[in-house]
């Protein structure tokens, strides 16, 4: 698969896919002999499983790392599963703070339609007239 099907399939820009091959992230993508790129299934793989990463907040350090493990071979499968639990509970933690956040959303926006109706009551109040 070309570059140009990929980065319709996975919706990345060219630009990210070049840039996730240079650093290492997609390993060994091969090169027709006109230099176009030419991605594997493995190479998809891997550019599904980076972006949802990504995605997830999985810093680039961490993921080059992890790539860099996988290559080195079987040796290195407790390290990756050690890289993997520590990068799922930061993962955790972002999602326990997004929580926390969104309920104090929830909370904001709750106190913000209670005032407005509070306001709309006082708008709408018909007026005593002195006499």
């Amino acid at each position: 698969m070309r570059m140009a099907e990929v980065s319709a399939r996975y919706d990345l820009s060219q630009d990210t896919l070049r840039y996730y091959e240079r650093i290492g992230l997609i390993p060994s993508v091969n090169r027709n002999n006109s230099g176009i790129r030419e991605f594997t299934e493995d190479n998809l793989r891997w550019v599904e499983f980076i972006k949802c990463m990504r995605y997830a907040g999985l810093p680039i350090e961490a993921l080059i790392e992890y790539v860099n493990l996988c290559q080195q071979g079987d040796h290195t499968t407790e390290a990756r599963k050690e890289l993997l639990i520590e990068q799922r509970e930061q993962l955790r933690l972002r999602i326990d703070e997004m929580t926390r956040t969104l309920e104090r959303l929830d909370s904001k926006i709750e106190n913000y339609g209670q005032n407005l109706h509070l306001k709309e009551q006082e708008l709408y109040k018909p007026q005593e007239r002195e006499e």
